[in-house]
């Protein structure tokens, strides 16, 4: 099987997944490592059904995924990064801002992703070298400076030692644009960034199965994606930060986090 029907395979088990997000009642959360971070049975659910379509799409495949704890090898020559339900205290609290996020990797080379908001029946889609594409249509990045877009950003919530770096450039950012949106998925922020409707996203840690689709899809979609630093993202088990824009807002606001006050 070749990337793109990988990806339409990935494509298809993600929109008929995202049928128990839509018809979910009565959500139980549980904690996981806190108060902030929980899991509920329709992540669960969810991932079952998408590793169960996956693996029968391509039977040697691996998986690296939120919830269960299956870490398989980053290195597998088939490999999917999938995230369930990214943003899955908005869907507790039925904000109804939500996604399901999955990543195709051969041997730690990102290939495909797919983000899939049902909500609003957005499907973004990126294959390795072309493009990037909502519901079909190609879409580029926002060009512009820093003081003519928006800014989106997390708040790395299960990282408390980030809270007072995370809101000095939440200030400083703010500060340089048009305005910040904290919206709750980061996939679904990635999403912004390459669909051009907000400028540049940055967050102090965030997990590969957040990022993996969405780093793809800013890049495919002539954007940058790396550290705040500016380094590579790794693909690994890390919690890296990670600032996503254009090319013009992107290099402004790392220039602003680099500044020490």
């Amino acid at each position: 099987m070749n990337t793109e029907n990988i990806l339409q395979a990935i494509a298809a088990a993600e929109k008929e997944a995202a049928a128990p997000i839509l018809h979910a009642h009565g959500i139980l959360a549980e904690c996981k490592t806190g108060h902030r971070d929980v899991v509920t049975e329709y992540d669960r659910r969810v991932q079952n059904l998408l590793t169960e379509r996956l693996s029968a799409a391509v039977p040697d495949a691996r998986f690296f995924c939120e919830e269960n704890d299956r870490h398989d090898d980053l290195r597998a020559e088939h490999l999917f990064i999938i995230d369930p339900i990214d943003g899955t205290m908005n869907f507790v609290r039925r904000l109804n801002h939500s996604c399901l996020s999955v990543a195709y990797m051969s041997r730690g080379k990102l290939l495909a992703g797919a983000i899939y908001n049902p909500y609003v029946d957005e499907l973004f889609t990126a294959l390795r070298g072309g493009g990037a594409f909502l519901n079909g249509r190609p879409i580029h990045v926002d060009e512009a400076p820093l003081s003519e877009t928006l800014v989106v950003c997390g708040t790395a919530p299960y990282n408390s030692d980030t809270v007072s770096q995370t809101f000095r450039l939440m200030e400083k950012a703010y500060r340089a644009s048009l305005d910040i949106r904290r919206q709750g998925s980061a996939a679904l922020d990635l999403c912004s960034v390459a669909a051009g409707r907000a400028g540049v996203y940055f967050e102090m840690a965030l997990s590969l199965w957040d990022y993996a689709a969405g780093a793809l899809l800013v890049e495919e979609a002539g954007g940058v994606c790396t550290r705040l630093d500016g380094a590579a993202l790794p693909f690994d088990a890390s919690r890296p930060s990670i600032l996503a824009g254009g090319k013009a807002a992107w290099e402004e606001l790392r220039k602003l986090a680099a500044e020490k006050s």
